[in-house]
């Protein structure tokens, strides 16, 4: 199963997107996008929620996705039993923010991406990614969304297809890096509910 990552050269050509926002809340999932205007608002038919774990100081800089990641910063509980689980998000020299974890399916039929690629066209050729990711500093009244390429594609985990019951898969999506003194962020996916997670230095 490919899962690769572009490197961080392909991410200077990115187009980055960091909105503004007039009034900050917590509870719906981001659009995806450089050029979105506010956050999707789909919801879980299951209860969705969101944990937070303690995070440990074993995150790296390393671009390369760990294998056997053992920190949880947050898990997020969606429709369907779908579940994703944040090990690690780490501040680069660069000035981004590589955000890993799992997606797990925990129900009993095959689940698509297809709707956590957010809903502007411009991210369409992701396809079934986590392309609609968005990072939300309350704080500081800004959202930073999925960093992309010159081709429109996310710097992320893509074709997120035919993900089997019970079958888990990492994923990763790169963001523009918030203000140095900003440690903690909301992720949020579309359809998935928010969840606070503790940025740290790679």
């Amino acid at each position: 199963m490919a899962y690769g990552r572009r490197a961080t050269t392909v991410a200077a050509c990115a187009v980055a997107a960091v909105i503004t926002l007039a009034g900050c809340g917590g509870g719906s999932g981001g659009k995806g996008g450089g050029s979105g205007d506010g956050s999707g608002s789909g919801k879980g038919g299951g209860k969705p929620s969101a944990s937070v774990g303690k995070p440990s100081d074993t995150s790296s800089g390393d671009p390369s996705p760990s294998s056997t990641p053992t920190q949880v910063l947050a898990q997020i509980k969606g429709d369907k039993n779908i579940e994703v689980t944040i090990n690690s998000a780490v501040r680069d020299s660069g000035g981004f923010v590589t955000v890993e974890g799992t997606i797990t399916n925990a129900g009993t039929s095959i689940f698509n991406a297809d709707s956590w690629v957010g809903d502007e066209t411009a991210l369409a050729p992701s396809g079934a990614s986590v392309a609609g990711a968005v990072l939300v500093d309350e704080a500081g009244k800004k959202r930073y969304y999925v960093l992309r390429d010159t081709a429109g594609q996310c710097l992320c985990t893509m074709k997120l297809l035919s993900i089997q019951p019970q079958e888990s898969r990492p994923f990763f999506a790169q963001f523009p890096a918030p203000p140095a003194a900003t440690t903690q962020v909301d992720f949020e996916l579309p359809t998935m509910p928010p969840a606070k997670i503790t940025i740290s230095q790679g």
